[in-house]
Formats: structure tokens, C-alpha cells, sequence
């Protein structure tokens, strides 16, 4: 396949070639999985540019603005994992960013680029939803902002259109006193994508009754979102053994509803109910 590799040096210069050539277009920061589906012949046949940001110094920063958290789309991996404003206030994301790939994949591939790619399994996404994470997308005459979960159509498909590009990463800052935890769990012991994950984010009063409570699975269902169906059964009440039990049946019940019956269900439901179980036994440190 040929191609024209264009290194533009601005975000405005990368805004105007997106729309010059709408559709023919490929960008690329870490390249991770565009390395993947040029392996495989799997790149479209209508790209005609890779468009190449990895250099480009105005999407790579992680900073407090008051009250949020802004990262960068072209920010690795490995650098929000080790951010110490991302531990201090998001270790959610940092250990799910920490758990992507192998170092390698975590030196090279970027948030945005986990985000964009609507994969059902992406570990970023769980945690950034129960942060209540927001995207910045930028055009050449235009920029919104779009909360993550509206982002997702299908598998595989986002709300960004062909002449549009991811800036930034934002969220609030949880309450410091707020507890979280994420888990994942692969096909086999070594680099993979997850099997199953989830991430869920906790905040108690002072006589343990849960004021916040986020639940993000993954890989369960056609696109990421959160489960405030499970979320509800334990908010605003002193979280139990029989709680908990209650609520990882509800997540189990509620990937069936979305996702139906398929190959992997038998696995996927124990599973994911014992995931659900274990994590908030642990992040509620309930006994």
C-alpha cells in the first residue's frame, strides 16, 4: 500500500490537512495499532496520508487547572501511569494505564489513541468513566467538548468524524477521600488485551454510607459505559457482604441485557461477577 507520510509541525496545520483530505487520512502519535493493521493489510484502502502528531509538544502535558485534571491525547501510557498528579488524584487511571500492553505499548501508544479506537476491551476507558472523564475534539474552525460516555457508538465506532481530532483528556478531581481500584483480567499470562476488566471509583461518609459510587466494566458490553443499575443498590447505604454479592449479580445480569447470550457468556458470567465481588470487597473494605 503507498501513502504519503506528512509530519506537521502545529495543531492547526494537522486541523487543515484533516479537512483538506477528509477520509483519505490516517493519524498516527504511538502507532501502535496502526503497525498492527498495516501488518495485517487490514488499513483502508482509502487512506492516502498517515498524519504523524507524535512530536507535536501540544498534546503531550498532564496539569491542574482548579478543580480538573487535563492530560494531553498524545500523552503515553507509561507517563500518566507514573504523573504524580494522576496518583494523587486519579490512581483509577493510573494503574489502568499501567496495565495496557507491554512496556513497549505503554512507551508508544497514547490515551487518545486507546480512546479513539471504541475498542470494548480498551483499559483506559473504564477508568476514565468512573472519573467522569470528558474529550476535547478539535476541527479547524471548531471545538466541543463531548463527555466519554456519549462518545461511543458501536465497537469499534466513535463520535469523531474525518476531519475532527482529539486534544485533550479532562475530568474532576474526586474528593480526595474517595477510594477506587481496577482490575483485569487477560486470556493467558502475558501481554493481551483484557478478557475482562472493571474499574469503580468510592466515596463514604463519615458512618461508611456510600455518597459516590462509579462502576465501570469492560469488555462486557458492546460500548463502555457505566452501571448505575448496580451502582444504586449500594448508594446511600452501609455497603454488606450480602450487598456486594447482590451487586456483582446485578452486573452479571445486566451484561446479558446488552450484550445477549453469546460463546463467551458461560465464562464471562461467573467471572465477572466473582471481578465485581472481589473489588468493591476491597475498595469498600468491607470485611
Amino acid at each position: 500500500m503507498d501513502f504519503d507520510f506528512l509530519q506537521p509541525t502545529d495543531l492547526d496545520e494537522v486541523c487543515k490537512l484533516l479537512n483538506e483530505y477528509k477520509g483519505k487520512v490516517k493519524i498516527i502519535s504511538g502507532g501502535t495499532d496502526f503497525m498492527i493493521d498495516l501488518h495485517k493489510d487490514e488499513l483502508s484502502p482509502e487512506i492516502e496520508y498517515i498524519i504523524d502528531v507524535s512530536n507535536l509538544r501540544d498534546l503531550n502535558y498532564i496539569k491542574e487547572d482548579d478543580n480538573k485534571i487535563i492530560i494531553g491525547a498524545g500523552t503515553t501510557h507509561n507517563e500518566i501511569a507514573n504523573n504524580p498528579i494522576v496518583n494523587k488524584w486519579a490512581p483509577v487511571l493510573a494503574k489502568a494505564t499501567n496495565s495496557i500492553g507491554s512496556p513497549q505499548i505503554r512507551n508508544r501508544g497514547t490515551l487518545a489513541g486507546n480512546i479513539v479506537t471504541a475498542s470494548p476491551a480498551a483499559d483506559s476507558v473504564p477508568a476514565l468513566l468512573v472519573l467522569n472523564g470528558k474529550v476535547k475534539i478539535k476541527t479547524s474552525s471548531t471545538t466541543k467538548e463531548i463527555p466519554l460516555e456519549d462518545f461511543f457508538i458501536k465497537p469499534y465506532q466513535s463520535k469523531i468524524n474525518q476531519d475532527e481530532l482529539i486534544v485533550e483528556i479532562s475530568f474532576k478531581k474526586p474528593p480526595m477521600e474517595c477510594k477506587s481500584g481496577f482490575k483485569k483480567l487477560t486470556r493467558r499470562k502475558a501481554v493481551d488485551k483484557a478478557r475482562l476488566n472493571i474499574a469503580v471509583l468510592a466515596l463514604q461518609n463519615n458512618i461508611d454510607e456510600i455518597e459516590i459510587l462509579r462502576i465501570a466494566p469492560g469488555s462486557i458490553t458492546p460500548t463502555p459505559e457505566r452501571f448505575e443499575k448496580t451502582e444504586n443498590i449500594l448508594l446511600n447505604k452501609r455497603p454488606t457482604k450480602e450487598l456486594i454479592k447482590k451487586a456483582a449479580e446485578q452486573v452479571s445480569s445486566t451484561m446479558i441485557e446488552k450484550s445477549g447470550y453469546r460463546w463467551s457468556t458461560e465464562y464471562k458470567k461467573p467471572v465477572i461477577k466473582t471481578m465485581t465481588r472481589r473489588i468493591l470487597t476491597r475498595v469498600l473494605e468491607v470485611e
